[in-house]
C-alpha cells in the first residue's frame, strides 16, 4: 500500500509540475487597452460611454443616409470582422458597427451579464444614443442571434434583417471549434483566461473557415490581440458557459424582409439550422455559398457585399 501511495503521489507531483512548466511557457498575460488602441483603431473610431463601458465603434459612410446599415459581430470577433465589407459599402450607406460587450476594444462588461436580453438592451442603448431610431440589421454567429432578437423586441425600428450564420436554433451534428470546446471543460477554461497559445487561436479559426489557407498569421495575431484585451479570456469563459439563452420561438413573428446568408462548409453552425431559419421567417429569402465556411463575410467578402447590396436596394 505505501508503495503504491508514493507511486501515485510521484505521479501527481509530476503531472502538477508538467502543468506549472505548461503555464510558465505560454502564459500570455493580458494586454493592455491603450496598446491596442495603437494597432486597432483608426480615424474612424470613436468611444462611447455606455453602461460602464468605452464601447469602441466606427460611424461611417454618407451621414445623411436615414436607414443606416448596422453590423454585429460573433463570438470571439470584433468589428474588424466587417472590414472587407464595410470598405465598399460606406461607398453608397451609412454603417455602424462596434465591439460587443466582452469582445474587441470595448472588453468585459462590468456586471458580467452576457445573456442575450442584455445585448438587446445594450444595442437598443446604443443605437439612442446615436439617435438612430431605424436601420438595416445584420449579425454574424452571436451577433445574428442578437440581431434576429432585437428585431422581435424591436420590429419598428428594423427595416430589414440580415443573418449570416446565426446562431439560435439547437446544434446538431457539428465538429465545432477548439476554443469553444476548451472553454467549457472544467480546469482547462481556467487555464485559458491565461494561456492563449497561437496554436489555438489558429486552429480554431481554421475551424471556422471553409477555405484553411485565408487563415494568414497576421488574421491569428490580430484574433489572439483581441482575446488578450484585459478581461476578455474571463468574459469569454462566462459567456460560452451562459446556459443556451437564445429563444427560436419569436422568429415565426419576425415579419420583416429578412436575409439568410449560410457557409455551406459552416461545421460550427451546420447549414441544416440555415433551412429552419428559412421554416420560420415568414418572408425571407436564403442564399447558401459553396465551399465558405462560418464567417462569410471575412472569407467571401465579395459574394456578401453584393448580396446585401441587392437585398437592401
Amino acid at each position: 500500500m505505501n508503495k503504491l501511495f508514493k507511486f501515485l503521489l510521484i505521479t501527481f507531483a509530476t503531472l502538477i509540475t508538467l502543468i506549472l512548466v505548461v503555464i510558465l511557457i505560454l502564459f500570455q498575460p493580458d494586454i493592455p487597452v491603450e496598446r491596442l488602441k495603437a494597432t486597432y483603431t483608426n480615424e474612424a473610431s470613436k468611444f462611447m460611454d455606455l453602461k460602464g463601458m468605452q464601447v469602441h465603434y466606427r460611424d461611417e459612410g454618407p451621414a445623411a443616409d436615414s436607414i443606416p446599415l448596422v453590423l454585429l459581430h460573433g463570438t470571439g470577433a470584433s468589428l474588424l470582422t466587417w472590414d472587407a465589407c464595410t470598405a465598399e459599402w460606406t461607398k453608397d450607406h451609412r454603417v455602424i458597427r462596434m465591439d460587443m460587450p466582452a469582445f474587441g476594444l470595448t472588453g468585459p462588461a462590468p456586471d458580467n451579464d452576457y445573456s442575450i436580453g442584455r445585448y438587446v438592451d445594450f444595442l437598443h442603448q446604443f443605437l439612442q444614443k446615436l439617435q438612430v431610431s431605424r436601420c438595416y440589421l445584420a449579425g454574424n454567429s452571436l451577433g445574428g442571434l442578437i440581431a434576429y432578437s432585437y428585431a422581435a423586441s424591436y420590429p419598428g425600428e428594423v427595416q430589414k434583417l440580415i443573418l449570416l450564420d446565426a446562431a439560435g436554433y439547437p446544434i446538431e451534428n457539428a465538429k465545432g471549434s477548439l476554443a469553444f470546446t476548451l472553454g467549457r471543460i472544467p480546469v482547462i477554461k481556467q487555464l485559458l483566461k491565461i494561456v492563449t497559445p497561437a496554436s489555438v487561436v489558429r486552429k480554431s479559426l481554421e475551424d471556422v473557415y471553409g477555405n484553411k489557407a485565408l487563415v494568414t498569421d497576421a488574421l491569428v495575431e490580430q484574433y489572439r490581440d483581441m482575446a488578450c484585451r484585459e478581461g476578455n479570456r474571463n468574459a469569454l469563459v462566462i459567456r460560452l458557459n451562459n446556459p443556451q439563452d437564445g429563444d427560436t420561438s419569436m422568429i415565426p413573428g419576425i415579419k420583416i424582409p429578412a436575409m439568410i446568408i449560410w457557409g455551406e462548409q459552416d461545421f460550427l453552425i451546420p447549414v441544416a439550422n440555415a433551412f429552419k431559419f428559412q421554416r420560420d421567417l415568414p418572408n425571407d429569402t436564403l442564399v447558401v455559398l459553396k465551399g465558405i465556411g462560418h464567417v462569410p463575410m471575412e472569407e467571401s467578402p465579395g459574394r456578401v457585399i453584393s448580396l446585401v447590396k441587392s437585398f437592401i436596394h
